[in-house]
């Protein structure tokens, strides 16, 4: 079974890393969401690509510098479309509730916290914390670039299914290495410059294979044909139904 997994939800019909994002996959018969997480100051896990607010809101401003309270008044829709004003910055307990309703399998990226260690700790702590309310037959990667983060994650959650992050620059000789110290079961490498060969040496080491971003048909055909296990598409509504048995 190939996986397409809808990048950030359906992030090319709704603001991306919103519940209204999230809740249209079900419709298009996509079964996989990718989201990204960081932390509030108080320590909310939320659903947000990027440490700023700058660019999927109407405000500036540090992840960093805001509490639970704040969200209320941040508006994340209204950039995208006016079907969407109002929309919020979810809480990563919100989306794990909505996977739940929605019968949705989830891979979640832990950002590389800018904020620091302590930060990073905490996110990863309140992180496991809201993944103990995901129903156990719903499927789960974590992944993360930060791969530090991630040995400290999988080695309080064993049972989790990891991921490590490599954009291509960064994809170095000794991946194998790293993903080792992760003990990973998936490598998810950057699609740009990906040859069949190395995915040929990362199948031949063991790992199953998610490539990102590709948002391009004829690419996604391609890579499955090399034997990519899977895809993070931003056009997730446009794969044909061959990917959603």
């Amino acid at each position: 079974m190939k996986k397409v997994f809808a990048h950030r939800g359906m992030s090319a019909l709704a603001p991306e890393n919103t519940l209204a994002a999230f809740s249209m996959c079900k419709q298009y018969g996509i079964q996989w969401i990718e989201c990204d997480v960081d932390i509030l100051a108080d320590g909310t896990v939320v659903l947000s690509h990027d440490d700023t607010l700058d660019r999927c809101t109407d405000r500036c401003g540090s992840l960093y510098d805001l509490t639970l309270s704040d969200l209320s008044d941040i508006d994340a829709g209204s950039w995208f479309h006016d079907d969407f004003i109002g929309e919020r910055i979810p809480t990563f307990e919100q989306l794990v509730t909505l996977a739940n309703e929605h019968e949705l399998n989830l891979n979640v990226e832990i950002k590389s916290c800018t904020a620091g260690w302590e930060m990073t700790d905490k996110l990863l702590t309140n992180v496991i914390r809201d993944l103990e309310k995901l129903n156990p037959e719903r499927e789960l990667i974590v992944s993360s670039f930060n791969h530090l983060a991630l040995v400290e994650f999988k080695r309080r959650r064993p049972e989790t299914a990891v991921a490590c992050l490599f954009e291509d620059a960064n994809l170095w000789d000794d991946w194998c290495s790293i993903l080792e110290a992760c003990q990973a079961e998936y490598i998810h490498p950057e699609d740009v410059n990906l040859t069949k060969e190395k995915v040929q040496k990362f199948k031949a080491a063991g790992y199953k294979i998610n490539v990102y971003t590709v948002n391009d048909l004829t690419r996604a055909n391609q890579l499955f044909n090399w034997g990519v296990d899977g895809v993070f598409t931003d056009i997730a509504n446009q794969f044909p139904s061959k990917y959603k048995k």
